[in-house]
């Protein structure tokens, strides 16, 4: 856990957010939090990123909440965010962590359609975080071993999205690259 203050701070909106079924605020959070997870690539901080950012997906599809387990699901992340926060305040890393996999675990204890609506929105909640950790220059290959993705899942993904075509990801093309190698040696 590197950034305790920004996890600490991260949870305590988002349990307000969730309260208020505020979907923009938990995106919100979750964009600023991949950019510090980004930089210090830190799996704690990448996990809160894809909950927070998969909770966002979750109450913005006010349909789901006219399922049979929404309540059930709703108190229990709750409940656990509530504990993270006691957790990160406690600097107990081994509880906060055991947090952050029951979130994610809480959508096993759904049953039909809900619980494959819910684990499709954590998947491409991960799928759409690793594409963002890659934008600020994280190989593939790592950003996909700390998502837990496959590379060609962010592949994928990436090249739908654009993100290869950044300025940060663009390369030069040979005529470039020539110029550049003979400016070198002058």
């Amino acid at each position: 856990m590197h950034e305790k203050e920004n996890l600490l701070r991260i949870f305590e909106e988002a349990r307000e957010a969730i309260k208020k079924e505020d979907a923009i605020k938990l995106k919100q959070l979750s964009n600023q939090t991949i950019h510090s997870a980004s930089i210090m690539q830190d799996p704690d901080s990448i996990a809160t990123a894809v909950i927070i950012y998969s909770l966002s997906k979750i109450i913005e599809r006010e349909r789901y909440q006219k399922y049979s387990g929404w309540s059930g699901f709703y108190k229990t992340v709750l409940f656990l965010i509530n504990s993270s926060i006691k957790d990160i305040k406690m600097d107990d890393e081994k509880s906060f962590r055991k947090d952050l996999e029951a979130i994610r675990k809480a959508v096993n204890k759904l049953s039909g359609n809900l619980k494959k609506y819910i684990q499709d929105v954590f998947r491409k909640a991960s799928i759409n975080k690793a594409s963002r950790i890659y934008e600020h220059g994280i190989s593939m290959e790592n950003t996909a071993k700390l998502l837990g993705i496959t590379m060609f899942e962010l592949a994928n993904y990436a090249g739908q999205t654009g993100i290869s075509e950044t300025p940060l990801c663009r390369t030069c093309d040979v005529k470039d690259r020539i110029k550049l190698a003979m400016d070198m040696f002058k």
